[in-house]
């Protein structure tokens, strides 16, 4: 049986991401690769992240680099500390 992944495991994967790159920022591709979506999809949550002000989009060269802001990183632990008191209980998220 294939676990699929919510939407929010989805932003916590791209937030983790975009997280270990720290200022320099992670590029579209490596961020396709780490959070294992395809392009559109990863523009979506790019969109509502950048929307939301969880990360910040830099364009230069007509490419695009992603640095996760402070709200991006309280969102993130966060989320982590919420998903750790689920597990406790035997609950997925």
């Amino acid at each position: 049986m294939v676990a699929y992944r919510s939407s929010m495991q989805i932003v916590a994967d791209l937030l983790t991401a975009t997280d270990h790159c720290g200022q320099e920022g992670i590029k579209t591709t490596s961020l396709l690769t780490k959070a294992n979506l395809s392009h559109s999809r990863l523009a979506k949550f790019v969109n509502n992240l950048t929307g939301a002000g969880l990360i910040t989009k830099i364009e230069f060269d007509g490419k695009n680099t992603f640095v996760i802001t402070s709200k991006g990183k309280q969102y993130l632990d966060s989320y982590q500390r919420f998903s750790d008191i689920a597990e406790s209980f035997g609950l997925e998220l």
